[in-house]
């Protein structure tokens, strides 16, 4: 399996896996994810890293029916500007591939921010450490095995 699913197995969490036959056409990574699981997309979360201040890679988790706000991030995350972060950074300090990166089982934990939406729903879906590979679990118990906090993080 992947880092994420080990992380979600030791932990003891409820958690279910979801596998797909990924397209690599496909540039969505998520959207393909619910389109091929049959799942509303409000449910399937991406996970975006960003450099705050120049300096602090941070996780957002946003569904993939909506952009990630910059300015909302870098604030919860104690900062004052975000931008994408470099791909090549992501990878080194996460251990994943673009599109597979999972919020579970990093290289290196980042700082990590889920989308207040998340409280409103039982179970979000999540990359388990690789594309066509997905993660189901309740927002609380990403949130305890992240030690994530959960703010608004949807560009209005």
């Amino acid at each position: 399996m992947t880092p994420g699913i080990d992380a979600a197995r030791k932990a003891g969490i409820s958690h279910t896996i979801h596998e797909y036959e990924h397209d690599s056409a496909s540039a969505g990574y998520g959207d393909e994810a619910a389109e091929k699981l049959g799942i509303d997309p409000a449910r399937v979360f991406k996970t975006l890293v960003v450099l705050v201040d120049g300096k602090n890679l941070v996780v957002g988790l946003v569904p993939v029916t909506s952009m990630l706000s910059m300015k909302l991030i870098a604030k919860a995350a104690g900062g004052k500007k975000a931008v994408m972060a470099d791909p090549q950074d992501v990878q080194r300090r996460t251990g994943y591939v673009l599109g597979g990166v999972s919020p579970l089982g990093q290289k290196t934990r980042l700082k990590t921010v889920i989308d207040a939406s998340a409280q409103a729903l039982d179970t979000i879906y999540i990359s388990a450490g690789r594309r066509g590979l997905e993660i189901e679990l309740a927002p609380d118990d990403l949130a305890h095995l992240t030690g994530a906090k959960l703010a608004p993080l949807q560009q209005a």
